[in-house]
């Protein structure tokens, strides 16, 4: 990627080395749920609205103690990574403000919360092993830089663009936040049962899928950003975290029932629709038979 010299969003909020927030957090797991572990490993290992909204029904995350989470103090504001992250940010900024402004709209970006070990967010206590989410409540996503290495050495998907396709993807939920979709989906999903529940949420992660997608095309017209390998990086990265090829290294078989963000061809291809069309109306997840 081909970011030297663009600018760094204000909107990174670094937490790092503050130490955690003891008291009142949320749990991964769903109690009686039926997807146990699967649920644990895909939500720690990937992406998406904070888990334990959506694993709640879309209301107030379920409550539990926890321990206090004590930040490292090594962080010593080192910061090509926060240099980076507040360039890709930027970059998302650029392309859907200039979006919004094609619809006659305006584009109000998310703030990025920088933390290590864990933090306090709108939507319960954000920790290491629930990955990167977006919080559709205070508007802010929550990375953990420890992710990034997880992704390479754990997931096989390196390299600086897979970590770009990471942040794009929550700003993603973060657009369809501002366009009313979460709060639409949220209340299609009440009184549905699981399986109806987890196949909308789907939809929902292929749409965001398909926005980084547009993000990368948009981005790529505006500034030629984009250096060989790098979609290739992004499409590696978008398979590593199918729901199939999870559930399949952690138990071994598949069980699509309980998919909560698409198979891995299924990523993959909605990332390409929006890469290839650049167009925001080729996103729609929702009225289609095929995804």
């Amino acid at each position: 990627m081909r970011l030297e010299g663009e600018r760094e969003s204000g909107n990174v909020e670094d937490r790092r080395g503050r130490g955690g927030f003891g008291g009142r957090g949320v749990p991964i797991g769903v109690a009686g749920g039926g997807l146990g572990t699967v649920v644990l490993i895909v939500v720690a290992l990937f992406l998406g609205v904070d888990p334990r909204v959506i694993l709640s029904g879309g209301g107030e995350p379920p409550q539990s103690q926890v321990t206090e989470s004590r930040g490292r103090p090594d962080v010593a504001q080192d910061d090509g990574p926060r240099r980076f992250v507040a360039q890709v940010l930027a970059t998302t900024e650029d392309a859907w403000s200039a979006i919004f402004r094609e619809a006659g709209r305006q584009y109000d970006p998310p703030n990025l919360v920088l933390f290590s070990g864990g933090t306090q967010s709108a939507c319960g206590f954000a920790q290491t092993a629930v990955g990167p989410f977006y919080c559709p409540a205070d508007r802010k996503v929550y990375l953990d830089f420890a992710f990034f290495r997880d992704m390479e050495r754990k997931l096989g998907a390196p390299g600086e663009f897979a970590r770009a396709y990471v942040i794009a993807h929550e700003v993603g939920h973060h657009v369809q936040n501002q366009l009313g979709i979460l709060r639409r989906i949220d209340q299609e999903r009440r009184g549905m049962g699981e399986v109806e529940s987890n196949a909308l949420q789907v939809r929902v992660e292929l749409q965001a899928d398909c926005f980084a997608g547009l993000w990368a095309a948009r981005t790529e017209q505006m500034k030629r950003f984009l250096e060989p390998g790098d979609i290739e990086s992004g499409i590696a990265a978008a398979a590593a975290v199918g729901d199939d090829r999870l559930q399949r290294r952690s138990q071994g078989y598949v069980v699509p029932e309980s998919f909560t963000h698409g198979s891995s061809a299924q990523r993959v291809r909605w990332f390409r629709i929006g890469l290839e069309s650049g167009d925001i109306r080729r996103c729609d997840t929702f009225s289609t038979n095929r995804l």
